[in-house]
């Protein structure tokens, strides 16, 4: 089975995160999009949910722990298998797990509870969550990986 992502309890701080494409159709039904927790019609995963939302200010861009130019988010990057560093991820004070592009352009976000999946700005499903490693993986959609290179 695919390492997804590690919970954010145990990461160590500064752990890069390697990305790779995943094929949803191989994926358990307990961690894909079907499954209650996961779907992203469900209000607590929406993009407009207070605490998920591009209009509150914990996740966006001119937050300091969100900037490119913070140097903490250079120990939390997004990279390929080559070493290409597509961005970084940061945690906001309510516990959602965002995703930056390198220009700081926030691609997905991980609700705070409820759920172990992330999705795009837009809502869309785009990986899930699997806990405890020393390390973790970011397992996504092509879908959702193309949105760094955009």
């Amino acid at each position: 089975m695919l390492v997804l992502l590690g919970g954010l309890v145990g990461v160590p701080a500064g752990a890069d995160a390697p990305l790779i494409v995943l094929d949803q159709t191989q994926l358990p039904f307990d961690l894909g999009p079907g499954h209650p927790a996961n779907n992203p019609a469900r209000p607590a995963n929406s993009p407009n949910a207070p605490w998920n939302s591009a209009g509150n200010t914990a996740n966006s861009t001119s937050a300091w722990e969100n900037q490119p130019t913070n140097p903490a988010n250079e120990k939390r990057l997004i990279i390929t298998a080559d070493g290409t560093v597509l961005g970084y991820y940061a945690t906001n004070a309510g516990g959602v797990l965002n995703l930056f592009d390198v220009n700081g352009r926030r691609i997905a976000y991980r609700p705070a509870r409820g759920t172990r999946s992330l999705f795009t700005t837009s809502g869309q499903w785009c990986v899930t969550v699997d806990g405890g490693r020393q390390g973790f993986v970011l397992a996504v959609t092509r879908s959702c990986a193309a949105g760094f290179s955009r």
